[in-house]
């Protein structure tokens, strides 16, 4: 059964008095009113929502972490997920690569006019679930209708807020010499699967995105780990040639990968051939990569692979003082290329 019909089914579309969304919808109005009444709250209920004010108080103890995002991905439904999955995703797993465990999520929506309902229902029914699956609660938020023309059907925007996990000390300083770095699944699909739905573009394929949440796996990991996890990060735009591009020249540090270990599907990497694309700059969506001590490398790894998020991941490279500031490909043939900083845009709209 298709996705989105399976989880209209799950939550039924209430009854709304319009099957488009309007400019009306954002005045602030009584159809604003309406749209907000009629759907949002009731599928986010929860007791910090409910007071439908301009903001959330709630309570936090110890050290927290902030971050925000904004998703404006085409097409907005896509082989294994919507953008509404991917913007509750993308958020929890931006908080949880600071070490943090989401809490509290804001949710904006600028819509098109014209937008149909439908679609839009399918949206919010994917962040709830997202956000379910999470464990988090979406408390605020906001909604704001463009003229025809002006937008591109949906755009959306989610910050949260997440309390830091004790053991965590997450910092690109304390990355050093011999320590191992590991990819948690293989690269490059979520890329692929949006560039198979683009027009223009299209190709036969299965593959599906991989987004999907990455907290609970990581609390569990510092659980385990703790401070010898000194970095982590999930390669999305950019891929993960621009992360460490971006840790190489933080850190001071040379970064050598091994092509041999990188974690690919053959389906993806053919497709990369095929439109002429390096699947270490292809965005990813439900990965992320850690540079952990030498001495837990294999066991983190092995603990790793337990989980569902982690069970294609690997060791792809380690950390030297040999390229201070670079990364170094050591390729399948042997030889050594530097793996630049992206150019550019290779992939435009792509979360």
């Amino acid at each position: 059964m298709d996705q989105k019909i399976k989880m209209t089914l799950q939550c039924p579309m209430p009854k709304f008095d319009f099957d488009v969304i309007t400019l009306g919808h954002g005045s602030g109005g009584l159809l604003t009113h309406k749209l907000l009444q009629s759907g949002v709250f009731s599928l986010f209920k929860n007791d910090l929502l409910d007071q439908q004010h301009d903001g959330a108080i709630f309570e936090l103890n110890g050290k927290v972490a902030f971050s925000t995002d904004s998703y404006v991905i085409s097409p907005i439904f896509f082989p294994g997920g919507n953008i509404g999955d991917l913007a509750i995703n993308g958020t929890v797993n931006d908080l949880a690569m600071c070490g943090a465990q989401a809490k509290y999520l804001s949710l904006g929506f600028i819509i098109e006019e014209g937008f149909l309902m439908t679609e839009f229902w399918q949206v919010l029914v994917s962040i709830k679930e997202a956000a379910d699956k999470a464990g988090i609660k979406i408390v605020t938020g906001d909604t704001k209708v463009v003229e025809k023309g002006k937008g591109d059907k949906i755009f959306i925007n989610t910050s949260g807020i997440g309390l830091l996990h004790p053991k965590a000390t997450i910092h690109h300083n304390r990355i050093e010499p011999t320590d191992k770095l590991i990819v948690s699944g293989k690269i490059a699909t979520h890329g692929i699967a949006i560039m198979s739905q683009r027009k223009g573009l299209e190709f036969e394929t299965d593959i599906e995105s991989d987004t999907t949440n990455l907290n609970h796996c990581i609390e569990n990991l510092l659980d385990t780990f703790g401070s010898d996890i000194k970095f982590l990060r999930d390669p999305t735009r950019g891929g993960v040639a621009s992360v460490l591009n971006e840790i190489a020249e933080l850190s001071k540090l040379g970064f050598l990968l091994d092509q041999h270990q990188l974690p690919i599907d053959p389906r993806v990497e053919g497709a990369c051939e095929m439109l002429g694309l390096d699947p270490l700059y292809v965005a990813n969506e439900g990965l992320f990569m850690a540079v952990v001590k030498d001495s837990i490398a294999e066991e983190f790894l092995a603990h790793l692979k337990t989980h569902t998020c982690g069970a294609d991941a690997a060791i792809i490279g380690e950390v030297n003082t040999e390229n201070p500031g670079k990364v170094i490909l050591k390729s399948r043939i042997g030889g050594k290329r530097v793996v630049n900083y992206l150019t550019g845009e290779q992939l435009p709209r792509i979360c």
